[in-house]
């Protein structure tokens, strides 16, 4: 790999090169093994980061894991891009709302698919905010506001006509301003 190209340039040669109609877990780990083979066996690309990299640029990927983000056709693509957010409090909370207000335009245009991809982001929140919180490597405040996060990520998957009162409530509670103060 010449030494101007990035690793991002490199997993898009490498699908150009081997000119895959689809991408599953066997081509992702095709890239990640001739990555490693290019820049050397110390070199640690992810799996997913591979996948992302190729659908973000038009791929058909169909690898699925918590840190890829699921495959969506336009229009959701475009609509839903860079909507799942979580990096503290407040923007998951701004995350869930703009979530929910999609959810609810698609469910009362009774689209399936919508609802259906909404759904599998607040998923994917969750997930990721569970990984974080189990994470020893993350700082002991980040892992409680990431299972707080993912807390709030699974009671809107399972109510969500109630999740906004409960988290209005949640955000009153003794529990909450113990561990969250407001500044």
């Amino acid at each position: 790999m010449p030494s101007r190209s990035t690793k991002k340039q490199f997993i898009l040669d490498c699908y150009r090169t081997h000119r895959w109609e689809r991408v599953g877990r066997e081509e992702v780990g095709v890239v990640e093994a001739e990555l490693r083979h290019v820049l050397g066996p110390a070199t640690k690309t992810s799996l997913s980061y591979i996948a992302n990299v190729l659908r973000e640029a038009g791929a058909r990927v169909d690898y699925e894991d918590r840190y890829v983000d699921p495959w969506m056709e336009e229009p959701y693509a475009s609509r839903l891009k860079g909507v799942l957010q979580f990096g503290d409090l407040a923007a998951a909370e701004a995350s869930l709302r703009h979530l929910d207000a999609i959810y609810r335009e698609y469910l009362e245009a009774a689209d399936r698919t919508g609802t259906r991809l909404v759904r599998s982001l607040a998923v994917k929140g969750k997930q990721r905010a569970e990984s974080l919180a189990a994470n020893p490597r993350v700082s002991e405040e980040r892992r409680q506001a990431k299972q707080e996060i993912a807390t709030w990520f699974r009671v809107w998957l399972e109510t969500p006509d109630l999740f906004f009162e409960w988290l209005e409530l949640r955000k009153q509670s003794e529990e909450f301003l113990r561990l969250y103060p407001p500044r």
